[in-house]
């Protein structure tokens, strides 16, 4: 369903900017070329040569770390849907513990070779203004040559298209969670990410590293469920969870039952 939501906002959104250019109508294949096919497993080049706000030749691998990477794909001139999606990223990023730089990265890559460090710069000005306590200063705001995107944006099975007639990209809305090791995690559709979601993604993603023992547990009651970008309860494991727990518990009363009686445990 959010898969669904996230091309149906796309799909307006190019709708109503075709009506307000000459009323062109969006392509009538617009569904088969825009959208996320999940690349799960999936390894990506994090040694792709881009470019920071600050005009600086960086890479995904140098700017991560080793450390989870959330990567939002789109383009700083983008008249309609990336501000909301960098947004709702900003006011989620804010409503977590987790800190972007030094517990997790965040890369927002323009899909447009156009663009330049100054636009990315701009675009993350705005950013900052959307939510202050998102620490959007230690995002990194990316541009990048034809090549390179198309690499990156392959290796994580993200559909784009450029239509003239209108100078903008058609483009899915989503966000990408790579481990450190450059693998794809999971990937959280649409335009508003929920604060809870985004730190059991990036909890899953860190292998233990991030987290609690709450949030180990949570990730093992529940699964991600690829066709909406969501977790779900897992009925199977809760009952496992508490089929233990039982056992356990029963365990330990007979054992004192048996010490009050005055036997030795076996």
């Amino acid at each position: 369903m959010m898969r669904r939501l996230s091309l149906g906002v796309a799909f307006w959104l190019l709708a109503g900017a075709a009506l307000a250019a000459d009323a062109l109508p969006p392509p009538p294949d617009l569904n088969q070329r825009v959208g996320f096919d999940q690349h799960i497993g999936d390894t990506v080049p994090l040694a792709l040569d881009f470019r920071d706000a600050n005009d600086r030749e960086v890479s995904l691998r140098g700017l991560a770390h080793g450390k989870p990477l959330l990567l939002v794909l789109g383009y700083y001139r983008c008249k309609n849907l990336c501000g909301v999606v960098l947004q709702g990223m900003a006011h989620s990023v804010a409503a977590m513990a987790l800190r972007p730089g030094s517990d997790y990265a965040v890369a927002f890559v323009s899909i447009d070779p156009r663009e330049t460090p100054a636009d990315a710069a701009a675009s993350q000005r705005r950013a900052a203004g959307m939510a202050p306590h998102a620490e959007v200063a230690d995002w990194h705001f990316l541009t990048g040559g034809a090549a390179a995107i198309r690499e990156l944006t392959h290796a994580v099975g993200y559909r784009y298209f450029y239509d003239p007639r209108i100078d903008q990209f058609a483009h899915a809305a989503g966000v990408v969670v790579l481990a450190g090791d450059g693998r794809v995690a999971q990937y959280l559709f649409g335009v508003q990410f929920p604060p809870r979601t985004l730190r059991l993604a990036l909890v899953g993603a860190s292998h233990g590293r991030l987290g609690n023992v709450i949030d180990q547990l949570v990730l093992l009651c529940c699964g991600y469920d690829p066709s909406t970008g969501r977790y779900s309860l897992l009925i199977g494991r809760v009952m496992q969870v508490l089929g233990g727990a039982f056992v356990l518990l029963l365990g330990l009363a007979l054992l004192c039952l048996h010490r009050r009686r005055g036997g030795v445990p076996p």
